[in-house]
């Protein structure tokens, strides 16, 4: 069975999350709802839609969301029952009303291919639910490593609600406690995946909310969003390099560089990951100038 996780914090678009819900064509779900101690109490939004799909309300007395939102994704998925699948949906974020059923359509051959991470067509809309994309769709089969290329490229969108992933990958793997969970998601897929194929559910489509209100949206976090970059850049680099062509190593090698110096210098020791790293996968033009880089930060 699936489990729908929704980390509550804002109320002005949460009903048009509640309508998507209500609306599935298949309602072999249940929807685990965790309040961050939100100010905007759902409470009597939620009366209206008891009955409509099978939901679970819990308030938290703390607000965690603040420090730490991985932490409160975490703390909402332990709501959860027996569930095997979770997605985790932004309080903002509208499903497509086909997309449940269209899960357990592929769910024989998701099973069949060991498959650990599935995720659907996207498209964007703002504050008034416009769409203002085009619908993103994705190669049926296609791996993380291949999947996180094309993102960097800009070719391609990735979002967390789009996703529905095994409950033993994340239980096994967790979530990347980055600054806002900026590339927390990334990080997730390239590990649940566990080197199996992504699968790509076209049929149908998840709108993902770009507004004001947003994380995505908003402008006034570029610091944490640079530190959450220069994290995930060196996990990469440290421990998932050998996933990537020799061309995409090179380039995240420099990304993890070049991703630092935005906000300081490197530290010695990340000097030495990224030196032991270009030794391992030698070119000479590309290690002498990182040798360049080094000498030159330090004399």
């Amino acid at each position: 069975m699936l489990a729908i996780i929704i980390p509550y914090f804002k109320l002005t678009f949460f009903e048009a999350v509640l309508q998507s819900l209500a609306a599935q064509t298949c309602q072999n779900f249940k929807v685990y709802i965790g309040d961050d101690a939100s100010p905007e109490d759902p409470s009597m939004l939620l009366e209206k839609y008891k009955g409509m799909f099978d939901f679970v309300y819990h308030r938290f007395e703390t607000n965690l969301g603040g420090t730490s939102l991985t932490k409160q994704w975490e703390r909402c998925i332990a709501l959860s029952g027996n569930e095997d699948w979770l997605m985790i949906l932004g309080d903002d974020d509208v499903l497509g009303h086909n997309v449940v059923e269209e899960f357990y359509k592929n769910l024989e051959e998701i099973t069949q291919r060991g498959i650990n991470v599935v995720r659907f067509s996207t498209q964007i809309i703002d504050e008034i639910t416009n769409t203002t994309s085009k619908i993103f769709v994705n190669p049926k089969f296609e791996s993380a490593a291949d999947f996180y290329c094309r993102r960097y490229l800009g070719l391609v969108r990735c979002s967390l609600s789009e996703h529905i992933f095994r409950k033993k990958s994340y239980v096994k793997y967790s979530f990347q406690d980055y600054p806002l969970a900026w590339h927390s998601d990334d990080y997730a897929w390239i590990q649940f995946s566990e080197s199996k194929p992504i699968l790509a559910i076209n049929s149908e489509k998840v709108s993902i909310r770009v507004s004001n209100e947003s994380l995505t949206g908003s402008t006034t976090n570029l610091k944490d969003k640079r530190i959450a970059e220069s994290m995930f850049y060196m996990d990469l680099v440290k421990y998932n390099l050998n996933l990537f062509n020799r061309g995409a190593r090179f380039k995240f090698l420099m990304k993890a560089e070049v991703s630092i110096k935005k906000y300081r210098k490197l530290s010695l020791e990340e000097w030495y990951i990224l030196f032991l790293k270009y030794v391992h996968n030698f070119a000479f033009i590309a290690f002498l100038k990182f040798t360049r880089r080094f000498l030159k930060s330090f004399f």
